[in-house]
């Protein structure tokens, strides 16, 4: 059977390993699994959610509210923007889905740092749209202005922070790249870990509203995955001029979020409280990822995110690295299909991080 010929030379996203097969594969008991390989948050959904979902959980089999007025609301009061100027998404990924096929076709062009996201390209490649990666593995906006002159782009990504090496540009110098750019070119910020950005350093936040005032052919992407630690319930959003979304929400099947998604991101949005104190927790044990890394003579990318990029030179394998430690109920991201020899960690809780180097420290020993 045939099929379409652009979809040839797509790649398949590889997922983080689940814990099941850990369990299922090398025998490791569930409760001695550590999984830091999707940053996801190591503390848990916040008990306030989970009361909410428990309560509403009856009702699983009404359809959603497909207009999704209260957590449209909900993100409109704490962007301070208009509802208009929202639309959600199964994750904030789908609405990366919809940007790229409401934008590009074949001979589209699509402009990207070389190592980020990779559904990015996944997507463009699937409208026949030819990607443009910079030489610099990260973000390098002085080689984005470069590329963009010479070749123009009909969308651009900017994943700040970025995803998977952790490091983030300033806003400035976001803004002042962006004031080169078409207003025919629709731009892409993907803020899925602003939230630790934005908590680490101030010159680094993206305030949503800011950017699509001065740059109406932007749009900012958040999600509930990360901080808001729903990655099970899979909600994401986009904020951006009407007219952006209003062509969006064409591209947008019925019922794309589950009634008890909704209710979990709403509820979510109301404890602050408790995603801030998952961001600093987050940063107090990074510290110790960066010792630890220091100590053992590697290099790593300074992070904005809640995951740590440690990278290995010519000293181990990295796919080895990351195949010992799963063989040991160790679940870390190998870097390798990004052309990385490295392994990214999601930051644990306190005796997860002391697990991860005591074994980290085994499987070295054993590999010299």
């Amino acid at each position: 059977m045939e099929f379409n010929k652009v979809l040839e030379n797509v790649s398949t996203y590889e997922a983080g390993k689940p814990i099941e097969l850990v369990v299922r594969e090398y025998g490791v008991k569930p409760e001695n699994v550590i999984k830091l390989a999707s940053n996801e948050n190591p503390y848990g959904t916040s008990p306030k959610v989970v009361a909410k979902i428990q309560e509403l959980a009856k009702n699983m089999f009404v359809y959603p509210d497909d207009s999704m007025y209260e957590l449209k609301e909900a993100l409109a009061n704490k962007f301070e923007v208009d509802s208009k100027n929202v639309i959600i998404g199964s994750g904030s990924d789908q609405i990366l889905e919809f940007c790229v096929h409401a934008k590009c076709e074949k001979g589209s062009k699509i402009l990207m740092a070389k190592t980020t996201f990779a559904m990015y390209e996944i997507y463009g490649k699937q409208t026949g749209a030819t990607i443009i990666k910079t030489d610099s593995e990260q973000h390098n906006l002085e080689e984005f202005s470069k590329l963009y002159k010479e070749h123009g782009a009909d969308v651009i990504f900017l994943c700040i922070p970025n995803n998977p090496l952790g490091e983030c540009v300033d806003k400035d110098d976001v803004y002042a790249f962006l004031q080169t750019v078409s207003p025919e070119t629709l731009v892409v910020v993907d803020g899925a870990y602003q939230e630790y950005a934005s908590f680490k350093d101030e010159k680094k936040r993206i305030v949503a509203k800011d950017l699509i005032t001065k740059f109406p052919n932007a749009i900012y992407l958040g999600t509930f995955s990360k901080a808001y630690a729903l990655g099970g319930m899979r909600v994401g959003y986009g904020i951006a001029q009407a007219d952006i979304i209003q062509t969006l929400y064409k591209l947008r099947a019925p019922f794309n979020i589950t009634t008890l998604t909704l209710a979990a991101a709403i509820e979510a949005l109301k404890d602050e409280e408790f995603v801030n104190e998952c961001i600093a927790k987050n940063f107090e044990e990074m510290k110790r990822y960066e010792e630890y890394a220091t100590n053992k003579g590697f290099e790593y990318i300074p992070s904005y995110t809640n995951f740590i990029t440690i990278r290995f030179a010519d000293k181990f394998v990295s796919k080895v690295v990351a195949q010992k430690l799963l063989e040991r109920g160790v679940i870390v991201r190998d870097l390798t299909g990004y052309g990385q020899n490295a392994i990214r960690i999601t930051i644990g809780r306190t005796e997860q991080n002391t697990k991860v180097f005591e074994q980290l420290d085994e499987v070295l020993e054993n590999l010299k």
